[in-house]
């Protein structure tokens, strides 16, 4: 059984592992890299393996850095089904078209300055045909629904508590006899979110792939979070500037509606008019709608009640682009739009003519990838370009970072504490190197258990129970004999022959290390 590390090593986004166990070809996530420009070039590159040898991909959740290049992969030969649950299938049929007319936007305006500047034309990595016709290979699954990929391998899907339909995936594999069980985490989710539930807890793996992006941080206090917001909207409004608040069309839209909705029926909302700028939000917030069944407590006992916190009394969904166009002249309005990284969208051009005026507020409310346009903006920087204009930084730049969808590092080690065996080793993905670091130093160093960082395009051998048990009795037999001999000789005194006796134990030690690793 091989594992394989093809994208989110050392880096967060890019997700994409490749399983090979019982003459199977296993794909987990097929994600788009975001970030810098020498980072985001990724995504042009040739997949390392072959599309058409894999037999199957599964999908932990429908954000873009965990599922935007599938229809690259069956644009390349991939014939297989995709596997997620109900709602990501559904969030990924309004999310990949639109990733693909980002780019074919984006192409557009390059090539644009290619033709003036003689240079060749360049393609986008997939086009909104390509992405329409890749969700025939979606199946749609439900929660600890126990899936028979193959006689010898079976998946289950559990709740991650990360994005509307967001899981963990389960491979049990049975292979030459033995059984081995593999947790992909996927993103885990922050404990006591609005409307999504909280993680699921697994009692026990062999391996486990494990997300770090918060590794090295702790998030605020939840409870702060809305007086948080309370505070900045009423801040901006004294200062008769506007809110703009890049935020992520799934799950972050519909987090920020929700206090929104509790402000305005707790009467603490100043007179500001609140715009949602973002298709794809309106139509994630449409999906949302259609699964009050797996909603927290707390949001379903509001729509017991006949209340429904994503639809606030008043607030405007833009749908043209004339419509967006239009809150340029906006004054001490909150403008939510996408993206949640400022990579791409309208939130630039809201950015473009809100950014240089000290009156105006910027509030960010996840994660900003190295290298991006809200990272940058979030970093300080004094100016950005934004559309090839220079434009300064003026505006009020404020982050509430317990919005965040991620666990933080406190969330990620409760997580792993309720292991009731431990794993046998644990890879960190989805991370800075610092965060990934940081996680493993001190799931070492507290919890005593095997953590390895995993690095891009590692491949490791995952080993069954059985076969694992005779290398470690084979390896605990030859340290022993190893060490018996030193200890005589040191017992004995040493010369130069018992020099060079340590000498090749130690090299025989060495060795024993390379094959425990």
């Amino acid at each position: 059984m091989r594992l394989q590390f093809l994208g989110a090593a050392g880096i967060v986004t890019g997700s994409c592992f490749l399983l090979e166990a019982a003459n199977t070809r296993i794909m987990i996530e097929c994600g788009m890299y975001q970030g810098r420009k020498e980072i985001r070039e990724r995504n042009y590159e040739s997949f390392k393996v072959s599309p058409r040898t894999v037999d199957y991909v599964l999908l932990t959740h429908a954000h873009i850095d965990h599922s935007g290049l599938i229809p690259k992969l069956i644009k390349n030969g991939f014939k297989g089904k995709i596997y997620a649950t109900v709602p990501t299938v559904e969030l990924c049929e309004v999310l990949l078209p639109d990733s693909a007319y980002i780019q074919e936007m984006e192409v557009e305006r390059k090539n644009r300055k290619n033709r003036r500047a003689g240079r060749g034309l360049i393609e986008p990595i997939y086009t909104v045909n390509e992405a329409y016709k890749s969700l025939s290979q979606f199946l749609a699954v439900t929660y600890d629904e126990i899936i028979q990929l193959t006689p010898d391998i079976r998946v289950r899907f559990v709740d991650a508590g990360h994005i509307l339909g967001s899981a963990m995936i389960e491979i049990c594999v049975r292979e030459n006899g033995s059984d081995t069980k593999l947790v992909f985490s996927g993103d885990i989710g922050n404990k006591d979110r609005p409307i999504i539930k909280n993680p699921s807890y697994i009692d026990e793996a062999d391996y486990v792939v494990m997300e770090s992006t918060y590794g090295a941080r702790l998030h605020e206090q939840k409870e702060k979070e809305i007086e948080s917001l309370h505070s900045i909207i009423w801040e901006t409004y004294k200062r008769g500037g506007n809110l703009i608040i890049p935020a992520f069309a799934v799950e972050r839209t519909q987090d920020l509606l929700y206090h929104l909705y509790l402000l305005m029926k707790s009467e603490r909302m100043p007179a500001m008019s609140i715009y949602i700028d973002s298709p794809l939000a309106t139509a994630a917030t449409e999906i949302f709608w259609k699964h009050h069944e797996v909603f927290d407590q707390e949001a379903a006992s509001l729509i017991q009640k006949g209340e429904d916190p994503l639809q606030i009394p008043g607030i405007k969904f833009t749908k043209t682009a004339e419509e967006s166009k239009a809150l340029n002249q906006a004054d001490r309005a909150i403008i939510i739009s996408a993206s949640g990284m400022c990579e791409a969208g309208r939130i630039r051009h809201h950015l473009k003519y809100n950014l240089w005026r000290p009156e105006s507020t910027v509030l960010f409310v996840g994660y900003q990838a190295d290298g991006s346009l809200g990272r940058q903006i979030l970093d300080g920087q004094k100016t950005v370009r934004i559309f090839g204009d220079e434009i300064a930084v003026k505006a009020d730049i404020r982050f509430i970072e317990s919005y965040s969808a991620h666990a933080d590092q406190a969330g990620l080690v409760e997580w792993v504490k309720n292991f009731k065996r431990p794993p046998r080793e644990i890879f960190l993905v989805h991370g800075e190197p610092e965060s990934s670091a940081a996680l493993a130093d001190l799931l070492r160093s507290q919890h005593g258990l095997k953590v390895t960082v995993a690095e891009l395009q590692q491949v490791v051998d995952l080993l069954p129970d059985a076969a694992r048990t005779v290398e470690e009795d084979n390896i605990k037999t030859l340290y022993e004999s190893i060490s018996t001999r030193l200890q005589g000789l040191l017992a004995a005194g040493i010369g130069d022959a018992g020099r060079e006796e340590i000498l090749r134990g130690l090299a025989e030690l060495e060795n024993i290390i390379k094959k425990a690793k």
